[in-house]
């Protein structure tokens, strides 16, 4: 500001109201990408590299490696190849707030306070955590456990110690990109393991961190592989997965949701074969007693108890593997087939045969009156009819088709009697090779 004196007792006084605008900020580059850690979606200038890995990170731990995000190689190359200032914007999936997992300090006692554990830094996929769960190769649960957790986009994070407050007891072991998980109920302990229920199926956790999946035979559903990715796909969304081990009848069930209902695939834990199960109304399972239950909408059931369906017939299909019986490209006549079952009774059965890879089931109606017997110390002496002992039931019957493969396929009707079906002969008039 200046003053001018034009003449006595005149002055003028200059206001001067301009002003300097200030340079921009100048960056030699621009960066948007992933990074370990730092601000989201704020533009942040830095000038060297440390200056990226205080506030950015620059690598992260999992399954045992270290691995970089590109935006970090990319910041390091341009510093080292003379680079002096970066603007640098992290992303990420979508909006979150930090995953955490609480964790009791005291390993002695049942109660006590949980401290909260940080996931975000290893969950570089963003997310949420689904399920968790502890795991162990011996069939413990002791303080030897590994505390796992599934995120929603696949990973699975293992920690391993006894205060998660101490470094020097408590460490990450890894994390490892696995498929998303199916429900909530995604995590399952069966016998020393600890099973995934995922969009890769149903895999022991073992097995998938070992293969990471490039090899899908590890999945226990390898087998029906075809059958739960077509479930998952439908029905994936919907409420009410979830496994269970049966062990009195050696069974794991994998409950699936479907849009009218529940099924659920079942597996031989000897053989593992799969079969399915329908008409279990199932939103829930559990074992209570030894005993397998089931609650649906508005009661609870028990599941494989007695030989009926709520007081109806048990109604089976069975369908065996397709073969060639020895003579691939040579057509074949099927005449007759004899299935063979046990039973302790006489139950309605019906035999046919499939063709070339056909899956369909017979449409035929099978009627089956259930028949009582007595019971030792309630039935009457010389009026009640006593019940029979196991007996083998094989009685030939008409099929009829022309394939190049064939598989039997039985249906069967029962109630109050135990069938089994143990094998099948069949009649075959061998064609020429069209």
């Amino acid at each position: 500001m200046a003053n001018f004196s034009i003449s006595p007792g005149v002055t003028i006084s200059e206001i001067d109201n301009t002003f300097l605008v200030g340079l921009p900020t100048q960056a030699g580059a621009a960066i948007i990408g992933p990074t370990v850690k730092g601000p989201v979606e704020v533009p942040t200038f830095v000038t060297s590299y440390s200056d990226f890995q205080t506030i950015f990170g620059d690598s992260f731990v999992s399954g045992g490696d270290s691995y970089s995000y590109l935006t970090s190689l990319a910041a390091y190359n341009y510093f080292n190849y003379g680079g002096t200032s970066l603007l640098v914007a992290r992303v990420v999936s979508g909006s979150f707030t930090p995953a955490t997992g609480n964790v009791n300090n005291n390993v002695s006692s049942v109660g006590g306070a949980a401290n909260a554990i940080d996931v975000s830094q290893y969950a570089y996929k963003g997310g949420y955590i689904v399920s968790q769960a502890t795991w162990t190769l011996d069939a413990g649960y002791g303080a030897d456990d590994y505390y796992v957790i599934y995120t929603s986009k696949g990973q699975v994070i293992v920690f391993k110690g006894t205060d998660p407050s101490s470094a020097s007891t408590w460490s990450m072991i890894g994390v490892w990109d696995l498929g998303a998980p199916v429900g909530t109920r995604c995590m399952y302990k069966y016998g020393g393991d600890l099973l995934l229920l995922s969009v890769d199926g149903v895999t022991p956790m073992a097995g998938e961190l070992q293969s990471s999946r490039l090899d899908p035979r590890v999945a226990l559903t390898d087998k029906i592989q075809w059958a739960v990715s077509e479930a998952i796909s439908l029905y994936g969304t919907n409420f009410g997965w979830q496994m269970l081990f049966y062990p009195q009848e050696n069974q794991l069930w994998l409950n699936v949701p479907i849009s009218d209902g529940t099924q659920q695939f079942v597996m031989n834990s000897i053989n593992k074969n799969w079969c399915n199960y329908t008409g279990w109304s199932a939103s829930c399972l559990e074992i209570f007693r030894d005993e397998p239950y089931f609650g649906g909408n508005g009661f609870v059931a028990r599941a494989y108890y007695t030989n009926a369906d709520n007081t109806s017939n048990i109604v089976a299909t069975g369908l065996q593997a397709f073969s060639a019986f020895n003579s691939p490209g040579q057509l074949k006549r099927f005449t007759m087939a004899k299935p063979i079952f046990r039973s302790t009774g006489t139950p309605a059965i019906y035999a046919n045969i499939n063709l070339d890879f056909d899956l369909n089931d017979p449409s035929t109606v099978l009627n089956y009156a259930p028949t009582t017997s007595g019971t030792w110390d309630n039935a009457i002496w010389d009026s009640s009819v006593w019940g029979g002992g196991i007996s083998v039931l094989q009685q030939w019957q008409g099929v009829n088709g022309v394939g190049y493969y064939g598989a039997p396929i039985v249906k069967t009707a029962s109630q109050g009697i135990d069938t089994r079906w143990v094998s099948t002969d069949i009649v075959i008039e061998k064609g020429a090779v069209l």
